[in-house]
């Protein structure tokens, strides 16, 4: 028989030793076969695929599994040993060094002299000032108040160069897959799968191209639809918004992203290639009425779409099939439009035009570029938005925020005395710079601007979702935008481009009831929304489209007199 610490290989339980006289003599009780090669061959010889061992004919497969696993276990032991004496000899020259300023090393007991590379040592009394490091030092840096030693910075971080490795073979496996850089910036799931790597630990095999494309896609597929039902399940109680978002792809197809809005969040539905009918708006409305019927015509309360004419058409033949379902204009895109009609009005585009030519002729002169940073304290004069004609007019604030100091660059005797004042774009530059008139015009323009960029962000954002504030945003923007001008004659035009697409575009009955019961501005502004008539008339126009049941909008009414009280629930403060 073995000796009985010999017993902890698993092998032994499918071998026994031939004599006791004779240790490396194994028999295997599938086959009978006596090998001499001891245990370890022994084990070869049972799970098979070694060239130099003869494989055991009868074992079953199980048991090849269990020793396989067995071998895997011990391999990660020792990778995960060999990885924790790394961390012990990090700082192998530091220690010497502070042994050297500590206690004498002879007095340290031989065992700890002669494992000191593999242990961390241990003080030779309580009250020794000799600073020894253990594993976990390597993890935290050096106190202010130690001494360095030969290289300046004695606490070397281990988990800074075991990152660098791990980033590196990483980049490495992207470049040579062909991975896009901003696939990193998945962050949720990135970070997920980075921290169960690290759980795991050393050894951890890669997934296999069958794995990835067979049950663990199915799983996710499974996952997936479970959070598709989810949302349904929202659908089916409050309702949804489908959203349509039209782009053009590099190849110059137009695709249609289609997307299902509820309190439960927004879900990706499909994506539809429409590059033979975005235009069409019979083709358009087939699109909305199939994605309405497979969501359900009772579940849904508008769609959502830009401002194109075809979808306008389509949004006519929808109310005509589905009454009760409104046709809704992007507001983002609304405001864009305002942007873009306000740019072709003269004076708004002399203006910009202006600014992009000082900024051109800046930033195609690396000189000049870093000479007006110093003036403008290394900022940018570019100030990136959701749209480009948003962009433009932040790009007019970042100018106007900067005027004193781009007078002051180009009068500075560094920009006089240099080469730039004999060029035509440089005298033109210093012209519209220290021009009275196209400061006055740059206000005009951030007094239309602003207020309409603020509603924009609101529109476009993520953090909550906009319905409940989109009439009073603007109705805000608009009186804002009056009361900037003394003589609002003047710019009448810009106020007739706003009011054309702001009037049953931004401010349509599903926007009035948005408004009138969100009780965050309802409780605030209570006077002033109960005499806006035109607000009133679209919440009752309303709820006249989506119910149809007069028993319920006669309920709605009964507690709509609880809501404006503040009565019950309605009454009760958070914490309450």
């Amino acid at each position: 028989m073995a000796p009985k610490e010999d017993r902890k290989d698993p092998a032994w339980a499918y071998s026994s030793r031939v004599s006791e006289t004779n240790k490396m003599a194994i028999r295997c009780l599938f086959c009978d076969k006596i090998s001499n090669g001891g245990i370890c061959h022994q084990k070869a010889h049972l799970i098979g695929g070694d060239p130099n061992v003869a494989s055991c004919p009868k074992v079953p497969g199980h048991v090849k599994e269990e020793l396989k696993a067995y071998l895997q276990r011990k391999k990660e032991l020792k990778t995960q040993m060999i990885h924790e004496q790394e961390l012990y000899n990090l700082d192998d020259d530091d220690d010497d060094d502070e042994i050297e300023e500590g206690d004498d090393a002879s007095s340290l007991p031989p065992k700890s002299q002669k494992r000191g590379r593999m242990l961390p040592p241990m003080s030779s009394s309580c009250g020794s000032t000799r600073k020894t490091k253990g594993p976990i030092n390597c993890y935290f840096p050096q106190k202010s108040g130690d001494k360095g030693g030969k290289s300046g910075n004695p606490q070397v971080d281990a988990k800074a160069i075991l990152r660098n490795s791990a980033v590196t073979m990483f980049a490495r496996w992207m470049y040579d897959a062909g991975l896009p850089f901003n696939c990193v910036n998945y962050t949720d799931t990135f970070a997920a799968f980075i921290k169960a790597v690290g759980q795991y630990g050393p050894g951890m095999k890669p997934p296999t191209y069958y794995e990835v494309r067979g049950p663990y896609l199915k799983k996710d597929v499974a996952e997936v639809n479970k959070i598709v039902e989810e949302h349904k399940v929202e659908w089916n109680k409050f309702g949804c918004s489908i959203m349509m978002d039209k782009w053009t792809a590099r190849n110059g197809k137009m695709i249609i992203n289609i997307l299902v809005n509820s309190p439960k969040g927004n879900l990706f539905l499909e994506s539809v290639d429409a590059s033979d009918s975005s235009t069409d708006s019979t083709k358009m409305y087939s699109l909305f009425k199939s994605t309405i019927d497979s969501i359900g015509a009772e579940n849904v309360v508008q769609v959502v779409t830009d401002n194109a004419s075809e979808n306008v058409k389509a949004g006519d033949l929808m109310s005509a099939g589905y009454p009760h379902i409104y046709w809704t204009s992007c507001a983002a895109h609304s405001i864009n439009l305002i942007f873009g009609d306000i740019f072709k009005e003269r004076s708004f585009s002399t203006v910009f035009n202006q600014a992009i030519r000082v900024h051109s002729y800046i930033v195609q002169r690396p000189l000049l570029l870093n000479m007006m940073k110093r003036f403008i304290k290394q900022r940018s004069l570019v100030k990136l938005a959701k749209t480009r004609f948003a962009t433009a007019f932040l790009t007019l604030h970042m100018m106007y925020e900067h005027k004193s100091d781009l007078k002051k660059l180009f009068v500075s005797d560094e920009y006089t005395s240099s080469a730039y004042v004999r060029e035509a774009r440089g005298r033109e530059s210093v012209d519209i710079i220290l021009s009275p008139s196209f400061w006055n015009n740059v206000v005009h323009a951030l007094k239309i601007s602003v207020p309409l960029v603020k509603v924009l962000r609101l529109v476009d954002g993520e953090q909550r979702s906009p319905m409940g504030y989109q009439y009073e945003a603007i109705d805000r923007a608009n009186e804002a935008i009056q009361a900037s001008f003394s003589d609002q004659r003047k710019f009448k035009r810009v106020f007739e481009i706003i009011d054309k697409r702001w009037d049953n575009k931004l401010h349509s009955p599903l926007h009035a009831a948005g408004l009138v019961l969100n009780p965050e501005l309802f409780y605030h502004n209570e006077e002033r929304i109960l005499g806006d008539e035109p607000l009133w008339n679209g919440y009752y126009e309303c709820i006249q489209k989506l119910i149809h049941e007069e028993s319920v909008q006669d309920k709605i009414t009964e507690q709509f007199s609880i809501y404006r009280k503040a009565e019950q629930l309605f009454g009760k403060k958070h914490g309450d």
